[in-house]
């Protein structure tokens, strides 16, 4: 029986123990350790997600402080503020909810 040469190439590399015990690290690493490319993988997509929300409350809290700034600085801003997000009013004054449908 004639074998094709690539296919001899590759059963003399079989006989080889160096060459079965790289191929068993091979894949031992890639596949069946703890550190393998899956979790690798994993970690990184992580890293990136982790790395967005870092940056979006970095500009977040950039905002907030921004806002803080402005409403300690200037009495009808806090004034304002108060009316609009916590509906207090004056003593005589009325405040009348409007929702939309």
């Amino acid at each position: 029986m004639k074998l094709n040469p690539t296919i001899k190439t590759i059963l003399s590399h079989c006989k080889n123990k160096f060459a079965i015990a790289t191929a068993v690290f091979v894949l031992w690493i890639s596949f069946l350790d703890q550190n393998n490319l899956l979790n690798l993988m994993s970690s990184r997509r992580n890293l990136r997600d982790m790395k967005e929300q870092k940056e979006y409350y970095a500009k977040k809290i950039e905002s907030d402080i921004q806002k803080t700034k402005e409403l300690v600085s200037d009495e009808e801003n806090l004034e304002k503020f108060a009316r609009e997000q916590y509906l207090m009013k004056n003593p005589n004054e009325d405040v009348f909810i409007i929702v939309e449908d």
